[in-house]
């Protein structure tokens, strides 16, 4: 998309940008850390948490994901994405804001996604079609929570370092392996995924716990 034909309204973010800024609000400012491997931004000049339709949209949001970080001005999303040191961004901008920021965020590789969530997608879906990292143009918030719940999903799996692949293994797969040492991977490590996997399903804390418990009396996992 030729970006000379969109007005932008915020100050321009570049990767190089958000690495080498040094204003003084930036030294003055710790860098944000987050607790999740990501962070979800909803950006809309109408957000009032007062409104009964707002705090619908933030419940169904937060019953998904840990956090929603709140953002009134596009200016708020971009020194979120500025003071984020490490994980992906998702982004759900209103159609009213959305052309301008879009043209702003789309080329830091922190943002993952974009979600273009407005009343009139007819008007919006035209423009939205020409960038990569919109999902698409909705008028409900469900669909958005739907994909937000697997693509924050896949960020919490990616960040899970478990493997039970002997060092002899790994090295050789730095070396190249050929089909021979594909076949002979240890069944330990197809157990490791398949484990992962449960873990990351178990939505109850107590049941955690209790597996946190008896992996230590196993001795499977290091006391601190």
């Amino acid at each position: 998309m030729n970006e000379k034909n969109v007005k932008s309204t915020v100050p321009k973010l570049t990767a190089s940008a958000a690495e080498t800024k040094t204003t003084r609000s930036d030294v003055m400012r710790p860098r944000r850390r987050m607790v999740q491997n990501y962070l979800v931004l909803w950006v809309d000049d109408n957000i009032d948490e007062n409104n009964k339709d707002c705090r619908n949209v933030l419940a169904q949001l937060r019953a998904v994901v840990n956090y929603v970080n709140v953002c009134t001005k596009p200016e708020q999303c971009v020194e979120f994405l500025n003071e984020m040191d490490e994980g992906k961004a998702f982004v759900i901008s209103s159609g009213a804001l959305g052309q301008s920021l879009v043209n702003d965020i789309h080329g830091v590789p922190k943002v993952d996604a974009i979600y273009i969530f407005c009343g009139k997608k007819a008007r919006h879906k035209p423009w939205a079609k020409d960038w990569s990292k919109i999902r698409g143009v909705f008028t409900s918030i469900k669909p958005i929570c739907e994909s937000l719940k697997k693509v924050t999903r896949e960020c919490d799996h990616d960040s899970i370092p478990m493997s039970f692949v002997p060092k002899r293994t790994m090295t050789e797969g730095a070396i190249g392996f050929d089909q021979k040492n594909l076949d002979q991977l240890p069944p330990s490590y197809m157990y490791s995924v398949i484990f992962k996997d449960i873990v990351l399903e178990i939505n109850d804390a107590k049941s955690i716990k209790a597996l946190e418990i008896y992996c230590k009396k196993k001795k499977f996992l290091k006391q601190k």
